[in-house]
């Protein structure tokens, strides 16, 4: 997991809920402007007035798929692949969140693939596993999955 990037439980909650996951970003007091990774160092955007403290701010849970692809090769660190294991393609949606109309990618969640997919298609994020070890630590991450779809 990436310090501050989401929060919430990765499972799903036993009532059909994500368990609270949500994308953590950055908002600047001066400007509004909202950013994903989070910035905690300076308002990036230029037309910012300045000044401004940039304030923890959870993302919106949902969005629209704005592009999709699949991807049919190993990816690069810091995703864990085996070189010597079966290669598996997966699924990258980039998704325009609801409320703050920025652009987000990510991973489908497990089992969504670009045939489950569509343009303008409602999305909610989900926490996902990124690895896990031989000594039974687990790494998560941010999935995308159409409303309504279990994980």
């Amino acid at each position: 997991m990436v310090s501050g990037w989401f929060t919430g439980d990765y499972a799903e909650g036993t009532d059909g809920t994500d368990g609270g996951f949500r994308l953590l970003g950055t908002r600047c007091s001066a400007c509004a402007a909202v950013f994903f990774p989070r910035e905690d160092a300076y308002c990036r955007n230029p037309r910012c007035p300045g000044g401004g403290e940039l304030a923890e701010t959870p993302l919106s849970p949902h969005g629209r798929v704005w592009s999709y692809t699949d991807g049919r090769y190993r990816p690069p660190a810091p995703y864990v692949s085996d070189p010597d294991a079966p290669w598996t393609p997966y699924t990258l949606v980039a998704v325009e969140l609801e409320a703050e109309g920025m652009v987000v990618l990510g991973q489908a969640a497990p089992g969504v693939g670009v045939g489950d997919l569509a343009v303008g298609m409602e999305v909610e994020v989900v926490g996902g596993v990124l690895n896990e070890d031989a000594d039974g630590t687990t790494w998560t991450t941010w999935n995308f999955r159409p409303v309504g779809v279990e994980q």
